[in-house]
């Protein structure tokens, strides 16, 4: 495993848990085993495990096969949600310009500024916002805040949170409309 080079000339994967020199970001040894209230459900390990993978994906500029199968390798990911992780890794990692296109309008600053931990969990949430309407807008922004303050930088969930809020009241107008009381 090269852990010198955050670009990985290798071609292995980059483990997210190890320090790269050079990244802006790393990730846990592992993954948070609860989260306030409990035990993680299969749906939030995914979402976990999807961000080091998209991680992998961005930062070891890895193809999504290759992150996968690292990323199934790792303890816990057993009890993850495998086809959600599956829906997230494959489906931003290939939509990832659609994803971008979609994120944008609602940044500050260029996406060359956005640590790749803060970029993934946007995927993720810009994923499940457009293509998962099983899961509601507000399930899908507060588990992204979560994953943004488990592995991302200090205020990092509250530029996730304004970017997808702003997203959902695009994409999830109906659903955002705040409910009259009668």
């Amino acid at each position: 495993m090269n852990s010198e080079n955050p670009n990985n000339s290798s071609g292995a994967p980059v483990d997210p848990t190890e320090h790269t020199q050079g990244a802006e970001t790393t990730l846990p040894r592992t993954l948070p085993k609860k989260r306030a209230g409990g035990k993680a459900s299969p749906r939030t390990r995914a979402r976990e495990f999807a961000v080091q993978a998209l991680y992998q994906f961005i930062v070891g500029k890895n193809i999504p096969g290759d992150v996968d199968q690292f990323t199934r390798g790792l303890s816990g990911f057993n009890k993850a949600d495998s086809v959600h992780y599956d829906l997230l890794l494959y489906g931003a990692s290939e939509q990832s310009k659609e994803l971008d296109a979609l994120i944008e309008p609602f940044l500050d600053r260029p996406f060359a500024e956005i640590s790749p931990i803060e970029r993934s969990v946007m995927w993720i949430g810009a994923y499940e916002l457009k293509h998962c309407i099983d899961v509601p807008s507000k399930v899908v922004i507060n588990e992204c805040i979560e994953l943004a303050k488990e592995f991302g930088g200090t205020d990092g969930h509250k530029y996730v949170n304004a970017v997808l809020n702003g997203l959902a009241h695009q994409l999830r107008a109906q659903e955002m409309k705040p409910r009259s009381s009668v």
